[in-house]
C-alpha cells in the first residue's frame, strides 16, 4: 500500500500514470468509498477516464476509509485535533476535508491545479474546494448541496441493513469490509453525522456560487440518495456549467452508466488545460 502522511495521519493513495502536460485528475470517493471501491464490476473507471482524456490520475482514501488510519473514538464526543476530527463527525466535516485536508494532500502529491472528480460526499468536497481554491475544472457526480428527506430515508435504511446479520456472508457489513481496514470506523463516521439532528441544516448552495472553474454536474435519474433538484439549485460564477442527467442510473453513475459517463466527461475535459 502506498500512503502519504498528512498532519501525522497516514492516508492511502494510488496513482494512475499519464502525461504531465495537462492538469491531473484527483478522484474523491463517496461516503462509504475508498481507493479500492473505484474499481468494481470488473472495471476501473478512474483508469478508463484518465486514459480517455490523456491525463494522470490520483486517488486517496479519506481518514477512516480504505487502508487509511482510522478516526479516533469515532462514536465519541466530537472534538478537533488540528485538521482532524476526533469522535463523531460534525456537520462541517466535508468543509474541513475540502479546506484543510485536501490542500495538504495536493501539496504532498505536488499538485497545484487539479481537475477534481468527486462522487457523492466526494462531489460535495470537490465543490467546496473549488469555491476557494484554483482548480482546472470540477466533475461532481451525485453531489449533496442540501439535505433532502429522501437522502435521510436511504441512509437510515443503510443503517438498518448494516446492523442486520452483520456477520452473514453477503451482508452490507461484509461487503464493505472487503474495502476497509476498519469497516465500523468507515460506516459510523458517515452514518452518524448524516442522521444527526444538526446535519439537517446542511446547505452549501450560497458558498459554491463563487466557483469560477468549468463545472460538470452529473445525476442519476434513479438515485435514491438525491434528486435532480440537487443540480438545479447549484448556481456558480462559472462561465461553463454542464449538467448531465442519466436514465437507468442510481447513485453511482460510474458504475451504472460508465460508457455514457466516460464519453460525456471526455468531451468536458477536452477543453481544459
Amino acid at each position: 500500500m502506498n500512503c502519504i502522511l498528512v498532519s501525522g495521519v497516514a492516508l492511502e493513495v494510488a496513482h494512475i500514470p499519464g502525461p504531465s502536460d495537462r492538469a491531473p485528475l484527483v478522484f474523491l470517493h463517496e461516503g462509504l468509498g475508498s481507493v479500492s471501491q473505484w474499481q468494481q464490476r470488473g472495471r476501473h473507471w478512474p483508469a478508463e477516464i484518465s486514459a480517455a482524456s490523456g491525463r494522470a490520475g490520483w486517488m486517496y482514501s479519506r481518514r477512516g476509509y480504505g487502508q487509511s488510519d482510522p478516526v479516533e473514538d469515532v462514536r465519541g464526543e466530537p472534538r478537533r485535533n488540528g485538521s482532524w476530527h476526533i469522535g463523531r463527525h460534525e456537520p462541517d466535516y466535508m468543509h474541513l476535508e475540502a479546506h484543510e485536508v485536501l490542500p495538504q494532500v495536493l501539496a504532498q502529491l505536488g499538485i497545484s491545479r487539479p481537475v477534481l472528480v468527486g462522487h457523492s460526499d466526494g462531489a460535495t468536497i470537490a465543490l467546496l474546494h473549488a469555491a476557494r481554491h484554483d482548480v482546472a475544472g470540477c466533475v461532481a457526480m451525485a453531489p449533496h448541496v442540501f439535505v433532502e428527506a429522501m437522502s435521510l430515508t436511504a441512509i437510515a435504511q443503510a443503517k438498518h441493513l448494516y446492523q442486520t446479520d452483520p456477520g452473514a456472508t453477503g451482508s452490507l457489513r461484509q461487503r464493505l469490509a472487503r474495502h476497509h481496514k476498519d469497516v465500523d470506523n468507515a460506516f459510523w463516521q458517515w452514518n452518524d453525522v448524516w442522521l444527526s439532528d444538526a446535519f439537517r441544516a446542511f446547505d452549501i448552495r450560497e458558498e459554491i456560487r463563487s466557483i469560477a472553474a468549468p463545472l460538470m454536474l452529473v445525476q442519476g435519474m434513479d438515485d435514491e440518495y438525491g434528486s435532480m433538484e440537487q443540480l438545479g439549485t447549484i448556481e456558480t460564477a462559472s462561465a461553463e456549467v454542464i449538467r448531465l442527467a442519466l436514465i437507468q442510473c442510481g447513485h453511482s453513475p460510474h458504475r451504472d452508466q460508465p460508457d455514457r459517463l466516460t464519453e460525456a466527461v471526455k468531451r468536458f475535459l477536452a477543453h481544459l488545460v
